[in-house]
């Protein structure tokens, strides 16, 4: 048996042992979003050249049954491709009818608005419920800048494969932090956490920074006691015009991350950051069908650069830089 060919046969192997489950998970979603037809045929296109190679060169052995074998999975994402592409278009005609119908149901409705109170109080009675938060998820926690962060949408835009919830507070400081964590975090126990607190903590951790230090240590404490395997990164605090206390206290937040062996994120590198290589990467591993839950510095990237981008400019001078 040639070695070199045997190789050759475990590449091929190991390269199209996802694609199975790819067809598998588009037959499943019965939708052609998210996945990329271009992408697709570049590796058909790589797999045709591979054979053409083979026949050129006589070697008719078991890899090119690989080869072969490969080639007709990747065809078949093909297919299931043009046929969720069909039940697309078939779903957004139904919707547009589903719409039109809608929009006379509630012009009807207005027109007897004045005649007919009781549906009206039926709607305030039963309001829809909301979205029920599921639990292993990653939780953004932080202060007054991050409650402005959209971390559902940007979750869906570059392909998140986790929950993350925003449980930032505008008022929130590292000193009550542990009695929110326990009381609106904890219940959700999340797998992953990012922390950015310190923005109200200035004035106490100049008065005791050992305090300050402490209280940190008990947040992690009960994050680590609610999920011992937690993901946990520490947010720097922004530091725009360099004052000396707030340089101090970051690099305080620095100590413990690594005493505590968690990911330190400096949100100074905000202005550096390149969202839109990520959301490269993000499809690309989704069309590989790869599962491995991004690191929560690839998140903090992805989060606070959208929020230098999109905050207001007086709160992105002053929080972010």
């Amino acid at each position: 048996m040639n070695l070199a060919h045997l190789f050759e046969a475990a590449m091929l192997v190991c390269f199209g042992f996802s694609w199975p489950l790819n067809v598998i998970k588009a037959y499943k979603a019965r939708t052609a979003k998210g996945t990329s037809l271009p992408f697709i045929i570049l590796i058909i296109t790589g797999y045709l050249a591979g054979i053409s190679a083979k026949l050129i060169n006589g070697q008719m052995n078991y890899v090119l049954v690989v080869y072969f074998l490969n080639l007709a999975i990747v065809m078949t994402n093909v297919f299931v491709y043009i046929r969720n592409k069909a039940l697309d278009k078939k779903a957004e005609k139904s919707s547009n009818l589903k719409i039109r119908a809608a929009d006379i149901k509630n012009a009807v409705e207005k027109e007897d608005i004045m005649t007919n109170y009781t549906n009206s109080l039926d709607e305030i009675i039963n309001k829809p419920a909301k979205a029920v938060e599921k639990k292993n998820a990653v939780i953004l926690m932080g202060g007054a800048l991050d409650t402005a962060i959209p971390v559902s949408n940007l979750a869906k835009e570059f392909s998140f494969n986790f929950d993350i919830y925003n449980k930032s507070a505008s008022n929130l400081s590292i000193a009550s932090a542990r009695a929110y964590f326990d009381k609106t975090v904890a219940p959700l126990a999340p797998e992953g956490i990012l922390i950015h607190l310190g923005e109200n903590d200035a004035a106490a951790f100049k008065n005791d920074s050992s305090a300050f230090d402490m209280a940190y240590l008990n947040l992690i404490e009960s994050i680590k006691a609610c999920n011992k395997n937690c993901r946990v990164a520490l947010i720097s605090v922004a530091n725009t015009n360099g004052d000396k206390n707030l340089a101090l206290m970051n690099a305080h937040i620095k100590a413990i991350a690594d005493s505590e062996k968690v990911t330190f994120v400096s949100i100074e590198n905000a202005k550096l950051w390149n969202p839109e290589a990520t959301k490269a990467a993000s499809s690309f591993a989704y069309d590989m069908g790869l599962k491995i839950r991004k690191p929560l510095r690839d998140v903090a990237e992805i989060l606070y650069s959208w929020a230098y981008h999109n905050v207001e400019s007086k709160t992105v001078e002053t929080l972010v830089g």
